[in-house]
């Protein structure tokens, strides 16, 4: 573990010096990528100072105790301090999902339950924006599709971090999001009192930094325009300002209308659909080296039950984790730290478990 910590420590001096360079910076690109290796080493390397300095202290514990027996009273707080944070550096040197730093597309879908569901799907929006909001995340609605009763068939929304560490990066919180989250509640419009089981869908795409990370040739491109059905009035409605690309090589359509712009859509719609095709190719790679990027937490399949969201109980369940509360009402309203926290945590003891097995 030692001989990596080593290895780590030379990059991230390296990166220091690289960043004082002002021809660096004169690349945007390479200034963002340098900024965000640079802010995981630093990570790596604080925890290495801190265990050898809890290190250092228990050998000259143990060696002034040999002399004074108050000193041996100090040993074992500081063998604990010396475990701790070795295990704190071994976590951060498992091999970090590279896309954790990345900004994301999110797409709250309606599923099974009609209008329950998009009502649903609406209050995972207010959720998200919520959690994103307490992180100091920006947002931005890309398009929405409202139901009959106020909910939504279909939302988008680009969530956007200025952190460059990529621990506290979107995608590093957000990737395990993507599923199907289920809801049991009493629907507004059941005179019963009974209580419905509905699903709403949750698609995550990390977001690609720079256009031209993600080629797309303008001839695999077809694009169709047409006036927008969705609410809004004036010229939202009246003119063929809805954009549909269909990537022909993929076969991904994305359809924007959310704005009055015809280029605006067009540039939300390229947005979302660079996001897609990276989505897919990273799926390709991890398939043809499943090893390679395993996660028992973040599956590919996204019609998996994620999580159940009890009303009736105010109680949250995360079926990957086994993550249990009963505080629905404050998750709802964004407090979903300790919910993600199981997932990461859970994630991280299969990565630790696959080193241990390599």
């Amino acid at each position: 573990m030692f001989e990596s910590v080593a290895v780590l420590l030379a990059e991230h001096e390296d990166l220091q010096q690289q960043l004082s360079d002002p021809a660096v910076h004169a690349d945007a690109a390479r200034a963002k990528r340098i900024n965000r290796r640079y802010a995981e080493l630093s990570r790596i390397a604080a925890a290495h100072t801190a265990w050898q300095q809890a290190t250092d202290d228990l050998e000259a514990a143990r060696e002034l105790a040999k002399e004074d027996a108050a000193f041996a009273e100090e040993v074992p707080t500081l063998e604990e301090q010396v475990e701790a944070t070795q295990e704190k550096l071994r976590r951060l040197l498992i091999p970090r999902d590279p896309d954790d730093g990345r900004d994301v597309i999110m797409e709250i879908k309606g599923g099974e339950g009609g209008a329950e569901s998009a009502l649903f799907a609406a209050d995972l929006l207010r959720m998200y924006l919520h959690y994103a909001e307490s992180k100091g995340w920006k947002t931005e609605l890309l398009d929405r599709t409202e139901s009959d009763l106020g909910g939504y068939k279909d939302v988008q929304v680009a969530i956007k971090s200025n952190s460059t560490d990529p621990a506290q990066g979107v995608w590093a919180h957000l990737k395990y999001e993507g599923g199907v989250h289920r809801v049991q509640r009493v629907p507004a419009t059941e005179s019963q009192g009974r209580i419905h089981t509905s699903t709403t869908g949750v698609l995550v795409f990390p977001e690609v930094d720079e256009p031209g990370e993600v080629e797309i040739n303008s001839n695999d491109l077809k694009i169709d325009v047409y006036r927008s059905s969705g609410p809004g009035g004036q010229s939202v409605n009246t003119t063929d300002s809805a954009v549909r690309i269909t990537h022909l090589p993929t076969g991904i359509v994305v359809s924007m209308q959310n704005e009055k712009s015809q280029l605006q859509n067009r540039e939300a719609a390229m947005r979302v659909l660079r996001a897609r095709i990276l989505a897919r190719q990273q799926e390709e790679l991890a398939a043809a080296a499943s090893d390679a990027r395993k996660s028992q937490i973040r599956g590919m399949d996204r019609s998996e039950r994620i999580r159940t969201y009890n009303f009736p109980e105010n109680r949250i369940a995360d079926h990957r984790t086994g993550y249990k509360a009963y505080n629905l009402d404050q998750v709802m309203d964004g407090a979903l730290d300790p919910v993600i926290d199981s997932c990461i945590q859970a994630d991280e003891e299969a990565r630790l478990a696959d080193l241990g097995d390599q």
